[in-house]
């Protein structure tokens, strides 16, 4: 029988310390939003930063504002792979909803979104062996061989799934130990923030829409030291205080965009106008009304990324809301917009 797997690294003073100062944070945070999470179109900013910073750090060279319209689904200029990774990166974090953050067939799911059409064993662990080189040519890192990957990726989620380590550290050891491993071919780095993110919002929703990635992009030479020292070192406690640093300071950092104040408004106008007359309509119903207020030529595949819907669903509520007399349609399917009928 096979002995279960424990990660090497140590919980310091600076580890609690942080953890206590990030747990207070999202006190201050829940408090400041009540019940209420963010609103569609703050969740897809956020979403776009972490997107960017994430694809940035990993040497995509497209702007915030490129991510930003790629997003909106207008036509870029750009190289092909790049605009892919961007599309890609868009459909994962649209998935990350419908996935288990504990289940590794469910981030072999996520990378086969992520890497489509980029790398051939998109979804698939590695069949080489690989290896993290700097510009000059240095090893920096040799991974484990290909055959040990299996084995080392199922002992890690065994150990996520079942260890009594606090969230905000454990989800940091995973981080750490899947970049170690560097499990797929191509991709490694930006699935082993996304799955970090994964294993955060299973403990506290929050995580789903606070852009940590743009807090590591700030930090990204200070990121691949602390890995090396890490690697030398044996064990994950550096990394450790460093994500969780990362955190802290993007939870310190957050502030609701200029307009947030606006499209909170525009939220509650909209219950307080239609709740009662329209008893039947549910919250996505309502999310997707102050999307198309405020954007109303976005398609629904567009619309779906911000609510977590598919297209197919978008388009079930917009009929819906057609039905109800609350939005029109102006012009062509492929080059109108929708007309939202009630005044606010």
């Amino acid at each position: 029988m096979r002995m279960s797997y424990t990660p090497p690294f140590t919980i310091t003073e600076k580890i609690l310390h942080l953890v206590s100062e990030i747990s207070e944070q999202i006190g201050i945070l829940n408090a400041r939003l009540g019940e209420n999470v963010p609103s569609p179109m703050l969740r897809k900013r956020n979403q776009i930063k972490t997107i960017h910073s994430s694809l940035a750090i990993e040497n995509n060279t497209l702007s915030l504002k490129q991510v930003t319209d790629i997003v909106n689904g207008k036509h870029v200029l750009g190289a092909p792979d790049e605009i892919q990774e961007v599309k890609n990166a868009i459909e994962a974090y649209r998935l990350m909803p419908e996935l288990d953050a504990f289940k590794e067939k469910d981030l072999l799911k996520a990378h086969g979104l992520m890497m489509k059409d980029l790398v051939k064993q998109a979804g698939h662990y590695r069949q080489e062996g690989v290896g993290v080189f700097d510009s000059n040519g240095n090893c920096l890192h040799m991974a484990p061989p290909a055959d040990r990957v299996p084995e080392l990726m199922a002992d890690l989620f065994q150990w996520v799934k079942t260890c009594k380590t606090h969230p905000l550290i454990y989800s940091c050891v995973f981080h750490y130990e899947f970049e170690f491993i560097h499990p797929l071919v191509d991709g490694n780095g930006r699935m082993g923030r996304y799955w970090q993110t994964m294993l955060l919002a299973h403990w506290k929703g929050i995580f789903a829409w606070l852009p940590v990635e743009t807090i590591v992009k700030e930090h990204q030479q200070e990121y691949y030291s602390i890995i090396a020292k890490c690697d030398a070192a044996g064990e994950s406690t550096l990394f450790i205080e460093f994500m969780l640093k990362c955190l802290l300071e993007a939870m310190e950092n957050y502030e609701e965009s200029d307009d947030a104040e606006d499209i909170a408004g525009l939220h509650d106008k909209l219950h307080d106008k239609l709740h009662d007359k329209f008893p039947e309509l549910s919250e996505k119903s309502f999310e997707i009304l102050e999307i198309l207020k405020m954007h109303p030529s976005l398609k629904a595949e567009d619309i779906g990324m911000q609510v977590y819907l598919s297209e197919r669903q978008v388009k079930t509520y917009l009929n819906t809301l057609k039905q109800a007399g609350l939005i029109v349609r102006v012009g062509s399917n492929k080059t109108g917009y929708w007309k939202v009928t009630i005044e606010v």
